[in-house]
């Protein structure tokens, strides 16, 4: 018969050398290298030196018990098969053992044949283990790849959606000089106010989209409207107002702006149903309109107009509280009031400095 070990390698654990030496030479004869220890401890150190595919030990040993040798052996060997061996006839003493961890258990006295059959199903049992593992770590690095690979896709698609939001605002700014800024500053503004209210984190990024195009319909207005610098006629006023009925049409079909188009039609909207183009009231309005109206007011009031100057933020806050409940809601405008003053002259500041060094088409979700 070969020596040189053709089916793996069992470590033999008895405190009965003669029940050592009947297994050895069954195990050998099947093709098997086998070794032997005659205790608990003499079988852990041998395991944290040399792997082995099964270990076979007795229930009840002196020192460290077969149970305790299987639990220790398992967290030093967790790749090896362990099998029980016990000379209680008592069934719940072998499921107990396989309930923490064993892979089958063999009743004193067991012909050999038993336990050639157990040794050979507990490989087969840890070869499908290891197989299943190699599979999971297989799976788990193409997960990762493919995670890594849609990551970078949505980043890229992400910066495509915002080099257009871009594009769009730079139109705008194009046409409308007198515009410049008021996007980038009426974006931070709301986002402010949105986030006193509590307007969940995930959503900011889209609400910033919004109130950076609140005006992109605009671009549908004739110039000797859109730039006349005097007072507009009504009859001029009702074609300025359909701004927010075009920039609705141009951003309706583009999924990724669903919550700028609720900002893009209903921003002129008034909190007592006097506004602009539905005459909603109230809470029917949608919040991140509301919100945005208030800001958007705020940047009009202190910034200056061909008509008069920018007024300080002391002013528009004055105005702002005395239009609480007829063009703006009360919730909203008590968010704004617990913001401090500073706080808004800071973002004018940093966009103005920001403007000045040829950012125009900055835009501030590059702060979330």
């Amino acid at each position: 018969m070969n020596s040189e070990p053709r089916s793996g390698r069992v470590l033999l654990v008895d405190d009965e050398p003669t029940v050592c030496q009947l297994m050895n030479e069954a195990l050998f004869r099947e093709g098997y290298d086998c070794q032997s220890c005659l205790s608990g401890e003499e079988a852990l150190g041998l395991l944290k030196r040399e792997p082995f595919d099964v270990v076979i030990a007795d229930l009840y040993m002196p020192g460290i018990s077969g149970m305790s040798l299987m639990q220790e052996g398992m967290k030093v060997r967790p790749e090896s098969a362990f099998l029980m061996a016990t000379g209680e006839s008592d069934a719940r003493v072998g499921i107990e053992a396989m309930k923490k961890g064993a892979m089958d258990y063999l009743v004193k006295p067991f012909p050999m044949s038993s336990l050639v059959a157990s040794v050979r199903r507990a490989q087969e049992s840890r070869k499908r283990k290891e197989e299943m593992a190699s599979g999971v770590r297989h799976y788990k690095i193409l997960a990762a790849k493919r995670r890594a690979k849609l990551q970078k896709a949505f980043q890229k698609i992400n910066r495509a959606y915002e080099e257009t939001i871009e594009t769009l605002g730079g139109v705008l700014d194009a046409r409308d000089n007198e515009a410049a800024g008021h996007a980038q500053r009426v974006s931070r503004y709301a986002l402010e106010i949105a986030k006193r209210m509590g307007l969940p984190q995930e959503q900011w990024r889209d609400f910033v989209r919004g109130a950076f195009l609140h005006d992109i319909g605009k671009i549908g207005i004739p110039d000797e409207i859109l730039l006349k610098p005097g007072k507009l006629t009504s009859e001029e006023m009702a074609v300025m107002r359909t701004h927010v009925i075009i920039g609705y049409n141009l951003l309706r079909n583009l999924d990724y702006l669903t919550m700028a188009t609720a900002i893009v039609l209903s921003h002129h909207e008034r909190y007592d149903s006097t506004g602009y183009p539905r005459g909603l009231k109230g809470n029917d309005i949608p919040l991140e309109a509301r919100i945005f109206s208030l800001a958007d007011t705020l940047d009009a009031i202190t910034t200056d107009r061909p008509y008069r100057k920018a007024q300080p933020f002391t002013n528009a806050r004055a105005e702002i509280i005395s239009e609480s409940g007829r063009q703006f809601d009360p919730a909203v405008v008590k968010a704004f009031l617990s913001i401090p003053e500073a706080t808004w002259q800071r973002i004018r500041e940093e966009i103005d400095a920001r403007m000045a060094k040829g950012r125009w088409t900055f835009l501030p979700w590059e702060r979330i």
